[in-house]
């Protein structure tokens, strides 16, 4: 069995941070999402790994490398347009060869791994098997219908009247007969070839198509509010670590983890937070569910629920809350007059400014 990562795609729902970085590659408590599903393959027992990349190959390679640091062996394979899901597979074909597939989407994260559906399917061996999820908001997504056996017979893409309530998740468990339905079929309204006309193909045909509904949770990390929540999630499962300087006037109270090389000097950190190596904080308040990345230099601020990316620099801010700061950003206060709001913002950016 071989793992296919989906690490492509143009992430539009978190610009302006993926002008310059991959959707794959920001870090939900100081890890890049990617790693979590590369690593559960792995737990799996899936070490030969695929990683179908786009624009942002170069980034994705420097990252990962040949996989040996995470125990898998890696190849990458480039899409050159982001086509679908089913276009993907294709591209992925003389990779894959003649055998089964698990395909991860390489922005989700997933409670519990994946180790108990990957052992039914190779138990079962069904054309396909499916991982869903109960949601609230079935008509986001892609829905699937079941029969009393637990076999899934009908799937509809982002209905307005939701058949079920059973979101499809991106992890998808298939047979070589995949590939074959996927030749098959016709891009759909929006140009692309999807992966749930190539499962439906499948099923019109006979083939046995089978469902894993998931207990746990599961994040789709493609806006900003999904991924402070995943980060939220995830900081809620550390363990407490200490390998920084912490200074006799500085607090840390609960599950928090300070890297190795990174300072604090009165300030307070309330858990779960994660502080990374070689930052530098100072005067400083850090309260729950906040990430701050490797080399960012806080002071005299207030920073809670909030993720900072690579050497972002926050000084004499009061309160930084649900944010997300992209890399080598830096927010300070001036005693410049006339007294403004100066910025220097990107596009597709978004600023929240209090009222008075």
């Amino acid at each position: 069995m071989k793992g296919l990562v989906l690490a492509g795609g143009a992430g539009t729902r978190l610009r302006p941070i993926t002008y310059t970085s991959a959707k794959q590659l920001v870090p939900v408590a100081n890890k890049p999402i990617l790693f979590y599903g590369l690593e559960q393959l792995r737990d799996a027992g899936i070490t030969d790994i695929g990683i179908v990349v786009g624009d942002t190959h170069q980034e994705v390679r420097a990252a990962v490398g040949d996989g040996s640091d995470l125990g898998i062996q890696v190849t990458y394979i480039h899409q050159p347009q982001p086509l679908g899901l089913a276009h993907a597979l294709l591209t992925a074909a003389d990779y894959l060869g003649d055998d089964d597939i698990v395909m991860f989407l390489g922005d989700n994260l997933i409670e519990g791994g994946i180790t108990g559906p990957v052992d039914a399917f190779t138990a079962d061996r069904p054309d396909a098997q499916l991982l869903l999820k109960p949601v609230a908001d079935p008509q986001r997504f892609g829905v699937a219908v079941l029969d009393d056996a637990g076999g899934i017979v009908r799937l509809v893409e982002k209905p307005a009247d939701p058949p079920s309530d059973l979101a499809l998740v991106g992890v998808y468990l298939f047979t070589p007969a995949i590939l074959d339905a996927a030749r098959v079929i016709s891009p759909s309204a929006r140009g692309e070839l999807e992966i749930t006309d190539a499962i439906q193909h499948l099923i019109d045909g006979g083939g046995r198509v089978r469902a894993s509904v998931l207990d746990g949770w599961w994040l789709d990390t493609g806006k900003k509010d999904e991924l402070l929540d995943a980060n939220r999630i995830v900081l809620g499962s550390i363990t407490r670590r200490i390998d920084g300087e912490v200074d006799a006037d500085s607090t840390v109270t609960g599950e928090v983890v300070i890297e190795a090389g990174a300072v604090l000097r009165n300030s307070t950190v309330r858990g779960p937070a994660v502080i990374g190596a070689d930052a530098v904080l100072e005067d400083v308040h850090v309260g729950p569910f906040t990430s701050i990345a490797p080399r960012c230099q806080l002071t005299r601020c207030e920073v809670e629920f909030s993720v900072l990316l690579a050497g972002c620099t926050v000084r004499d801010v009061p309160r930084l809350e649900g944010s997300l700061i992209g890399r080598e950003v830096t927010i300070t206060r001036t005693a410049r007059r006339p007294a403004a709001h100066r910025f220097m913002v990107g596009d597709h950016a978004h600023l929240e400014l209090p009222e008075g």
